[in-house]
């Protein structure tokens, strides 16, 4: 209780900070709780969409992406990737479970990207398979993840110089693949890890999902900088580490995913490791939030504009 008490003042402590920029918060929960949602930083709800949720035993939406046109695209369950306005309409779905080739295999998507010609990367995992489809759905091109564990994978990242950097729980390593599938750099976490970006220093920020840590790692596979197991001189235990996000200041949004309801389910934190903002809704998002996004302040007037838009 007296966690919970001083986690409370210390969010309240820290809303002054963010109020200084428009950042609205995109969350992609499931675990019992299966919702899109986009949040005020103080977790004021604006917007929400109920999604399908778990199948055949399977919980957890798994990536979320905001889009240039002011759309969302996530998955409505493990193998339909779909995107929706605000108003709630769906523009483009992709069936994983059936489409070029699928058919009666075991096929999990947890990962997708959109490019700026509108076609869209799927990672599909048991497949093991980078595929990318055109606005119809048609196949572009297939990159093959490789044998073993790396078949089943996480989060998946586009780089700007068009490499997959891609996570697979098990064997627990973070993979970058170049544009031909080939396996360019690499490093092991022996955790099941769940997320990875490159940072603008090039280095690779890593969430280790299992281990409870954050790790950044150099391109010569030296940890550079980390918290584990609980953030130095604040109330946050780390639960499962999941989505990382990288922003202009240089400060890092981390998300915390079944942490509980004592701890924040994403929180940023300087390189000096401290928490300047945080976001805890146990009641929108529960225990399963485990995809998000920090929109920037640009994005977050096209949603009051389009969410101003859909109200006369």
């Amino acid at each position: 209780m007296m966690k919970k008490i001083l986690t409370l003042l210390g969010c309240c402590a820290l809303l002054p900070l963010s109020a200084k920029e428009d950042r609205l918060v995109l969350v992609g929960a499931s675990y019992g709780k299966n919702v899109l949602a986009i949040c005020e930083a103080d977790g004021t709800v604006l917007w929400k969409h109920d999604t399908a949720g778990p199948q055949k035993g399977h919980t957890g939406h798994h990536d979320v992406h905001y889009l240039k046109s002011g759309n969302i695209l996530f998955h409505d369950t493990w193998t339909k990737t779909q995107e929706i306005t605000l108003g709630k309409k769906v523009v483009w779905e992709y069936e994983s479970a059936k489409a070029n080739g699928n058919e009666g295999k075991r096929v999990d998507v947890h990962a997708f990207a959109r490019f700026p010609d509108g076609s869209t990367m799927i990672a599909e995992s048991g497949i093991g398979r980078f595929i990318h489809v055109d606005k119809k759905g048609a196949t572009q091109k297939v990159v093959s993840m490789g044998e073993g564990g790396r078949k089943s994978t996480r989060l998946v990242r586009m780089l700007g110089n068009g490499h997959y950097l891609s996570c697979a729980e098990n064997p627990g390593v973070v993979t970058e693949y170049d544009k031909d599938g080939k396996v360019v750099w690499e490093y092991p976490t022996n955790t099941r890890v769940y997320g990875a970006i490159r940072l603008s220093n090039g280095n690779t920020l890593i969430a280790t999902g299992s281990g409870n840590s954050v790790i950044e790692v150099s391109p010569e596979k030296k940890v550079v900088w980390d918290i584990t197991k609980k953030v130095p001189d604040a109330e946050i235990e780390l639960g499962w580490t999941t989505c990382l996000q990288e922003l202009p200041n240089g400060n890092l949004v981390i998300g915390n995913c079944h942490a509980g309801d004592d701890d924040p389910q994403i929180f940023e934190i300087t390189k000096e490791k401290k928490v300047v903002w945080e976001f805890d809704e146990w009641d929108l998002v529960g225990n399963g939030l485990a995809c998000w996004q920090i929109l920037d302040a640009g994005q977050s007037s096209l949603v009051r504009k389009q969410l101003k838009e859909l109200k006369k």
